[in-house]
């Protein structure tokens, strides 16, 4: 039925192969066309995700996501809650466990080494399963960290890059850091840059957590006619 809807009432079996030839071409075209669309909506979508990024993680506090780890880990871990320090990237868990007895004439920051590093190997397998699943709440690599008399350690930190774009006086600064043998690359001088930045401005960076903080207190209370009426 369809070669005569092609050909009309006079259907001449001759012309049957270029018919089939003519076919071929066209599925041949359109499976071309087909796969060439397929190929650039794959370049489109990459090119609207952008090459080396990925998404933002959520937005959470660091009072919930403290609260958090004081339901996962054990009681009897440190001596005191631990401080959870978070940011886009890494959430930093550092711990406090009692300070070991030593006779007298023993040296207490070697034995405060042992007990961090006694600690550390005891608690392995745990810690790997809690930071999985705070990986998996919130987002965010894991790292800890334990304080042991005036010893402190943190057994691992997230070494994250940081993509920016420097005007030529910015560069300058960068080149002559490098020039100098201060820092090897530009990434590590702007890394130094911005450790130099923390420690000149430390007042200052405080003052601007401070108000984060009041200002993320504030959302989180409500407007007093809220309170009021509930």
């Amino acid at each position: 039925m369809h070669l005569f809807l092609e050909f009309g009432n006079t259907f001449d079996p001759a012309a049957l192969p270029c018919y089939m030839i003519t076919q071929l071409h066209k599925t041949h075209k359109v499976m071309h066309m087909s796969r060439h669309a397929g190929i650039h909506d794959k370049i489109k979508q990459s090119h609207r995700r952008g090459r080396g990024r990925r998404a933002e993680p959520p937005a959470v506090s660091a009072s919930d996501v403290s609260a958090w780890f004081a339901g996962q880990l054990p009681d009897d871990w440190f001596s005191e809650p631990p401080t959870v320090t978070i940011d886009r990237d890494e959430i930093l868990v550092v711990g406090r466990v009692a300070a070991p007895k030593i006779a007298k004439g023993d040296d207490p920051a070697v034995a405060a080494a042992a007990r961090i590093s006694a600690f550390r190997e005891d608690t392995r397998e745990h810690r790997i399963a809690v930071a999985q699943r705070a990986q998996d709440a919130f987002s965010r690599t894991v790292s800890w960290g334990v304080s042991c008399g005036d010893e402190s350690t943190v057994f691992t930190r997230a070494n994250v890059p940081v993509m920016t774009r420097l005007d030529m006086p910015e560069r300058h600064v960068l080149d002559t850091l490098i020039d100098a043998g201060i820092a090897r690359s530009r990434s590590e001088a702007l890394a130094w840059c911005v450790r130099l930045v923390g420690e000149q401005e430390a007042g200052w960076i405080d003052e601007l957590r401070t108000a984060m903080h009041d200002v993320e207190r504030l959302r989180n209370d409500g407007p007093a006619s809220t309170r009021q009426s509930s």
